[in-house]
């Protein structure tokens, strides 16, 4: 589909002033650039195969309720689009069904807002199950207001799941009240998923293993970094929102320390608030995380922005990200694309945070097994160093050790018996205490493990 991708460009204002509620001030006023949103909205077009003809940056000083646009600025573009032939135009803006509806009167074509986009990809995106009701959930929230207030019943209504097909390729004749009734059906199959990855977090306690989310703006790196880390074959492309569905796979860090990495859904700017709260059964594993990686794309040159937004979205979900104690580490990759000059100066800045960020390359593999240290260190910050002498018989415990414990030295004495010296994460320590007395391994120097 032929497509014409506009950018409209408000005044920008500082983060502080952004998150002040003001009723007599528009929406979405950017922290990004124009030029940098207009990479962006182009990017989120082409990830759904559109025909992108041109992409502009329209000043918008004074927004107009009826139309955003002034009127002379709605004519001028109606003869650019039928000059481009254009079936469909994106503004990268929200859009009040008002607007939409005029907008799309005016031009004869479609309209998508920035939201209306970002819906339609993850409506083609979603793979699983969980994944089509969250999205499916998302797109009836945002569509509910719209299906009375800008369409009569005399026309059809657009409904459905999609926005860019054809009349009757959905539930055309869709009314609020069947929406609502979707909305709660869809609303009960979720929570039954949220049941299930509850009951999977209690089954991960049990063992337990340390749970390591990644998270980040999209197309950060996060999968091609989580498929470094891990050897798996999670889709990496550099495309906007190329991941979904979440994957977690284990690893087994160099003290023996068993994780479970996670890969999540990349986060954007003004990420619509009907998909933060749709895919909230799916964050919960963010939520739950014992180490959060902020991955960030520190050759971006809107990289600090990018940050900016994800920890919006974090502390949207409750998580702590300003204190010391926060368990978030950042990781700034793709640091094989900075200049010599960039890359010390980004280095030098690094050593000067609170928290340290971890440079690395996830595509060339630099700085891997220093973020896979950190993320030892960061998780063994209450592991306990043990001196223990395993009887000669009990290979099976010595064998234990290696696969669950960090062996930090080991002597085979005279008597066959074997002195190790180990570190143990502190969620093992019962395990540890069954092995030695079932092996009957005297608990000399464990009162830390024991208390």
């Amino acid at each position: 589909m032929r497509a014409l991708v506009l950018v409209p460009d408000l005044k920008r204002i500082s983060r502080s002033a952004a998150d002040q509620p003001d009723a007599n001030k528009q929406p979405f006023v950017s922290l990004h650039s124009a030029q940098d949103r207009l990479s962006e909205a182009s990017g989120l077009a082409d990830a759904i195969e559109l025909d992108v003809q041109e992409s502009q940056i329209v000043s918008l000083p004074n927004p107009r309720p009826a139309t955003l646009f002034g009127t002379g600025k709605v004519e001028e573009l109606k003869d650019f689009i039928q000059t481009i032939e254009a079936a469909l135009v994106i503004v990268d803006h929200p859009l009040s069904p008002i607007q939409q509806r005029n907008l799309e009167r005016a031009w004869n074509v479609k309209v998508l807002d920035r939201t209306g986009l970002i819906l339609e990809i993850f409506g083609r995106r979603a793979r699983t199950r969980e994944g089509r009701l969250q999205v499916e959930l998302a797109h009836l929230s945002y569509q509910k207001s719209r299906l009375v207030r800008t369409w009569t019943h005399l026309e059809r209504q657009r409904g459905g799941y999609g926005f860019l097909g054809g009349p009757g390729e959905a539930q055309i004749e869709l009314d609020r009240r069947m929406i609502n009734e979707r909305i709660a059906a869809i609303r009960k199959e979720l929570e039954v998923v949220v049941k299930t990855r509850e009951l999977h977090r209690k089954g991960r306690r049990r063992v337990p293993y340390p749970i390591v989310a990644i998270v980040g703006y999209t197309n950060a790196g996060k999968s091609t970094l989580f498929n470094r880390i891990t050897g798996a074959t999670v889709l990496a492309k550099q495309q906007v929102f190329a991941t979904l569905d979440p994957t977690m796979r284990e690893v087994r860090l160099e003290s023996g320390r068993r994780i479970i990495l996670s890969d999540t859904v990349g986060f954007i700017s003004d990420l619509p608030t009907t998909l933060v709260a749709a895919f909230r059964a799916t964050l919960e594993e963010v939520i739950e995380a014992d180490l959060i990686l902020h991955v960030r794309d520190i050759a971006h040159e809107e990289t600090q922005e990018q940050a900016c937004d994800v920890e919006a979205v974090l502390r949207d979900l409750g998580i702590d990200t300003i204190s010391a104690s926060s368990n978030i580490m950042e990781v700034w990759n793709k640091i094989d694309m900075l200049s010599p000059v960039t890359r010390e100066e980004a280095c030098s800045a690094a050593q000067w945070l609170e928290r340290p960020p971890v440079l690395v390359s996830a595509t060339t593999g630099e700085g891997i097994d220093k973020l896979l240290a950190a993320i030892d260190a960061r998780l063994g910050a209450h592991d306990e160093v043990l001196d223990l002498i395993i009887p000669a018989r009990e290979g099976k415990m010595l064998n234990w050790l290696y696969e669950e414990a960090g062996i930090l030295d080991r002597e085979n004495l005279e008597t066959g018996e074997v002195r190790v010296r180990v570190r143990i994460a502190a969620e093992k320590r019962q395990r540890l205490l069954a092995q030695m007395r079932r092996a009957g391994v005297a608990l000399t120097g464990l009162d830390a493990v024991e208390a």
